[in-house]
């Protein structure tokens, strides 16, 4: 565990760039040996604005890494936060905490609210629009989400009291698992379902990328399963039936036009259909 936490503690930029551009290619290959849909369309075109997003993303969250740090060396410091106010625990259950406590304020909480605040899902709508979903859906965040999802991981940072190793071990898992539950790969269905009842399987996330509510409102989760489970907000849909979109927004052109989408959050407020 030592050696994990050193390793973790001092992540060489370029091992956290191999995580990100060898999951894309890992995923990219898998989609063409086991697709879950045969999309009729132009891969790398597809996949254009969904990089640039990608890119968008990764500048953001390297220009405010040093609030990550300062937060994360304050906690450390002080004590302060929920895992450091606990009773001795063994040091692999502290890092599991953190984990999944990181996990509910930076993906399943920030996600819950941008669908629930009317200004945040139009920011929002952009990872929505994408009607081929695949592994490089995952990072398709308009650069305005990228701002408000940095913000409540720092703000889990700060309440969970986390050092910088468990930072990093969450936001690489984090990175793989928004590759896996993206990607358009056909797992078979026991094995997702088994999945399903700790991680967040790719069936599961799909049915959050339907075109209907409410289907649409649920499964937030980005790592962890459990917290859609707790709050309520788990629901199953057969992936034969998903419909990826948003119906209000049906323009497939516009939808992968780059100017449209940088444009997107600031057209009027609309909501997917509920189903009748």
């Amino acid at each position: 565990m030592e050696t994990i936490i050193n390793y973790f503690t001092n992540i060489p930029s370029s091992h956290r760039s191999l995580i990100l551009v060898g999951g894309i290619t890992f995923f990219w290959l898998l989609e063409s040996a086991i697709p879950l849909f045969n999309f009729e369309y132009k891969k790398w075109r597809h996949a254009g604005p969904n990089l640039f997003f990608t890119a968008t993303t990764i500048i953001i969250n390297f220009v405010l890494a040093f609030l990550l740090l300062k937060t994360s060396d304050w906690v450390s410091v002080t004590k302060f936060g929920f895992i450091n106010w606990l009773p001795q625990m063994p040091i692999w259950l502290y890092v599991v905490l953190g984990v999944v406590l990181l996990d509910f304020f930076g993906a399943y909480l920030a996600h819950l609210v941008e669908h629930k605040v009317m200004l945040l899902w139009m920011v929002h709508l952009v990872h929505h629009t994408d009607h081929e979903v695949d592994t490089t859906t995952g990072n398709r965040h308009h650069p305005i989400e990228s701002v408000i999802r940095f913000v409540f991981t720092l703000i889990g940072v700060f309440l969970v009291g986390t050092p910088i190793y468990i930072i990093m071990i969450y936001q690489s898992m984090s990175v793989v698992f928004t590759q896996l539950t993206h990607a358009n790969i056909k797992m078979p269905r026991k094995l997702d379902k088994l999945m399903s009842y700790v991680f967040v399987s790719p069936d599961m996330h799909k049915v959050h990328h339907h075109n209907l509510l409410p289907y649409t409102d649920s499964n937030f989760g980005n790592i962890f399963s459990i917290w859609d489970r707790v709050f309520g907000t788990y629901m199953e849909l057969d992936r034969d039936k998903i419909v990826y979109g948003v119906d209000t927004f049906p323009d497939a052109e516009k939808n992968s036009n780059l100017k449209e989408l940088l444009k997107q959050p600031f057209q009027g407020y609309r909501k997917p259909t509920n189903l009748q």
